[in-house]
């Protein structure tokens, strides 16, 4: 499957949910969901009866849309989830959040991921001092992420150091918001992660 190229809020259109993939645009009327809370083409508005497939299909659609994941990595996600001792469903989604990309958005260094995968892969950030341009590089708790020094006095990053001190970090990360810094507390636990999947119908896909 190729990279999705098309506009994103129809992805949050076709989910019947706000998927937040544009960043600060999504808390505004600008909002394509605000405006069309429903799903896109010729039948959208019609009522459709949901299987239980189509349930746990779009969980698992939500899911790869919101980190951007392609679908054979996040097969590949859920098979190291099933692996590991806990519930599998809890474990795919710290998965998730545990890539750089993600923590980067996290922290107020990315207003959306997409930004931060982009930022990530033009070689912005360094983890514990070693410059990483791989989105799904996978952190672990005391890792810490810098804005590389040449990277600081660039225009976005310069917009993103103003726009970080309106935003709010969750507390699994400690910011340093004047050094650019991030430091990664420990990872999240799920009722911690605010993200409208339900895990459990991912579990069920893919166990059929």
């Amino acid at each position: 499957m190729a990279k999705y190229t098309g506009p994103v809020c129809r992805l949050c259109r076709r989910e019947g949910t706000k998927l937040y993939l544009k960043g600060d645009r999504c808390y505004t009327a600008k909002c394509a969901f605000e405006r069309r809370a429903y799903a896109p083409g010729q039948h959208g508005k019609g009522r459709i009866k949901v299987s239980d497939y189509g349930l746990q299909l779009r969980a698992k659609q939500k899911a790869r849309r919101i980190y951007g994941v392609l679908e054979k990595q996040f097969r590949a996600y859920y098979e190291e989830a099933a692996k590991v001792r806990g519930v599998t469903g809890e474990v795919l989604i710290q998965i998730l959040e545990s890539r750089l990309d993600n923590m980067v958005f996290r922290a107020g260094f990315a207003a959306s991921r997409s930004q931060a995968r982009q930022l990530v892969r033009h070689g912005h950030f360094t983890v514990n001092g070693k410059k990483v341009n791989i989105p799904s590089y996978r952190m672990k708790a005391e890792d810490v992420i810098d804005v590389r020094e040449k990277s600081r006095s660039s225009v976005i990053m310069k917009d993103i150091a103003e726009a970080l001190q309106d935003r709010t970090i969750p507390e699994w990360l400690d910011v340093d918001k004047a050094q650019l810094a991030c430091k990664v507390v420990r990872l999240p636990e799920r009722a911690e992660i605010n993200i409208p999947v339900e895990e459990h119908l991912i579990v069920e896909r893919y166990s059929r």
